[in-house]
């Protein structure tokens, strides 16, 4: 008599052949879709080399990965494919098999900063860095259709903890990014002996954390994030579903450091500071709307963050209107020192003019729309934009909220702007 296997059978055969392989259910190949290849990347920590050992694990039923390509920089070493040394040049190129295989290289960490300060950092307690720091960019060419169903490993001393921009399930990071085909692990990581504190604040699962013994004040974080975040989340049209804030004290560089939906603030910076200006706010606000800018026209995605910085404070009533208007008189009187808004970085003065002219340009489409409009909906535009900024879009959003051409954005109104060549800036 024959048998014909039916389809929960099969289903459970398949999943008993897969465990006896031992391949994790997140690296079924194609999980049910034929169209989807798994990618795992593993970081193994190397505390006493201040480095760390990267593997691309490839697993797919057919050809869908076809190559993957980045470039080969100075801080790469060490490159493996399936086990076997390999030499690459300026550029990796890599072909993975019919059913996937593994790329490895080595990779130093630790990167100072001109004023000494580090922006990535491992040593024998913790490190901080980014993703992008230890795997490179790269540019895939795949099956039309193709996408890669994408988690993250770090494997770190026995009693070290890592958070990271993504939720964990099996002691890996879930790495998914809808509006991508290609995912790679982006943003912010701390590992070692953590503190962590974490909460929902306006539907965004928020989570503190930086080394035991940093002075890092993680309650007063989520405090302040307590007030001021469900007023970002109300500008946002599609508000991030978490929110990670690392945090250390020195070696680490004093400042604050934004990425993906997570960001990096140094201890000793102040929460508000005397100018009522917060670091912290001003890269939240970056993490959240993550805009970018095309050459020259930085001021615009600086002055939008810290601006909100300012107004998160004030509409939260973190700070009173009077002292909102003397942290935007100080921004004034500091904007005179500036000589020029358009330029390849906006720091300092150029921000503070920054702050005015988007200040100036929130009442100009208030007054124009009578109300029915303000620079929150010039946000929720931006956000929505694929392309990076400049002021041609900037200016057509501006003129459809406000019903005629920006006088505030008029390009003789902003200095170095009309130098700007035409031909850096993107079509809309």
């Amino acid at each position: 008599m024959n048998y014909i296997a039916k389809p929960h059978y099969i289903t459970m055969i398949v999943l008993i052949f897969c465990v006896a392989c031992g391949v994790p259910a997140t690296e079924s190949i194609s999980a049910g879709d034929p169209l989807a290849y798994a990618i795992r990347y593993e970081i193994a920590l190397r505390p006493d080399m201040h480095s760390a050992d990267v593997s691309m694990h490839v697993r797919q039923s057919s050809t869908l990965l076809r190559e993957v390509r980045f470039e080969n920089e100075s801080r790469l070493s060490n490159f493996s494919v399936d086990g076997k040394a390999v030499s690459f040049t300026d550029e990796i190129i890599w072909n993975p098999s019919e059913s996937g295989g593994t790329l490895q290289w080595s990779v130093q960490i630790n990167h100072q900063r001109g004023n000494g300060g580090f922006d990535a950092f491992l040593g024998d307690e913790w490190g901080i860095f980014r993703a992008e720091d230890v795997i490179p960019r790269a540019a895939t060419r795949t099956l039309r259709g193709a996408f890669s169903k994408t988690t993250l490993q770090v494997d770190a001393p026995r009693d070290w903890a890592t958070v990271t921009a993504y939720p964990s399930e099996n002691e890996r990071f879930l790495v998914d990014k809808p509006q991508r085909r290609f995912d790679q692990p982006d943003g912010w990581i701390a590992t070692g002996r953590l503190g962590v504190r974490r909460e929902t604040i306006a539907g965004i699962h928020v989570a503190v954390a930086g080394p035991m013994g940093h002075s890092l004040r993680r309650m007063d974080i989520l405090a302040l994030l307590n007030w001021t975040l469900p007023e970002l989340a109300r500008v946002l049209p599609e508000p991030p579903e978490r929110l990670t804030i690392i945090s250390a004290a020195d070696p680490m560089w004093r400042g604050g450091l934004s990425a993906p939906n997570s960001l990096y603030v140094h201890a000793d910076r102040p929460l508000i500071s005397e100018n009522a200006t917060s670091t912290l706010l001003h890269e939240v606000v970056h993490s959240t709307l993550r805009l970018t800018a095309t050459e020259g026209y930085d001021w615009i995605v600086e002055g939008i963050a810290e601006f909100y910085s300012l107004e998160l404070l004030r509409r939260s009533g973190t700070i009173s209107e009077p002292r909102f208007a003397t942290a935007l008189a100080d921004q004034r009187s500091w904007s005179k020192s500036a000589d020029k808004l358009c330029r390849h970085s906006s720091k300092a003065a150029t921000t503070a003019l920054a702050v005015i002219t988007i200040s100036a340009l929130d009442a100009e489409i208030r007054e124009r729309s009578a109300g029915k409009a303000s620079l929150d909906d010039l946000a929720r535009a931006l956000k929505k934009r694929e392309n990076a900024i400049d002021l041609k879009f900037l200016q057509e959003v501006a003129a459809k909220l406000g019903g005629a051409k920006s006088d505030v954005l008029d390009t003789d109104k902003l200095p170095g702007c009309r130098n700007i060549e035409p031909d850096s800036q993107e079509n809309s």
